[in-house]
């Protein structure tokens, strides 16, 4: 392959900072795989974590979570919005951000699709299916929905796991994001706050592909 060949095939690589506990990082979840769908050769995406409830929180009540919940019908109105229902189980309320992304990091390293299907499963299951996605036996549930090797989720209790994720957090901190969603291009300082409209994304990564040409 020549050199202009091999330029053209270049993609444009995405990261993605998102926490599993933002309705609006559901909606971005969407739009960040349809965008990988339909620009396939033009479009790779990185997630990584960022955490808006670093710890546990003793005074959340039910009934205060629950109440909140009914705020997803904003995000919920979106004209490309993800699937989401205000909380109708007597599951949580969730305790903090940290259980769902070491999850998903033990999945990724099982592999890519793994990593995508415990992703999009955790969203769905906490913002449509009301399920507390920080409780273990709700998350071990919901490895083997996806059809994980079993013996693999412990990884999720690895050091090296929760290294990552803070470390994660923290350059997303030094790029200086502050909410989520927040996309930036790999080598970039740039950062995109926010669940913009497809449209919005997809034009982004044209425009960077045909300049990468």
């Amino acid at each position: 392959m020549d050199e202009i060949s091999g330029a053209r095939m270049k993609k444009v690589h995405l990261i993605v900072y998102s926490d599993y506990l933002c309705p609006w990082c559901y909606n971005a979840a969407v739009r960040m795989r349809r965008l990988e769908e339909e620009l396939t050769d033009k479009v790779e995406i990185s997630w990584r974590s960022y955490l808006l409830r670093p710890r546990p929180d003793p005074d959340r009540t039910l009934e205060k979570f629950r109440e909140y919940t009914k705020s997803w019908l904003r995000p919920a109105g979106d004209l490309d919005a993800a699937s989401f229902r205000v909380w109708q189980s007597e599951a949580g309320p969730p305790s903090h951000s940290l259980p769902p992304h070491l999850v998903a990091k033990a999945a990724a390293l099982v592999g890519d699709a793994e990593f995508r299907r415990v992703h999009g499963a955790l969203l769905r299951a906490y913002f449509h299916d009301s399920r507390d996605i920080t409780d273990g036996a709700t998350l071990a549930a919901i490895w083997n929905e996806c059809d994980l090797p079993r013996d693999a989720f412990d990884r999720h209790r690895e050091p090296e796991l929760l290294h990552r994720v803070v470390a994660e957090h923290n350059e997303a901190r030094e790029h200086g994001v502050t909410g989520v969603p927040a996309v930036r291009v790999d080598g970039g300082d740039g950062v995109v706050v926010g669940a913009h409209p497809y449209s919005l994304y997809e034009r982004w990564v044209s425009r960077l592909s045909a300049e990468a040409t």
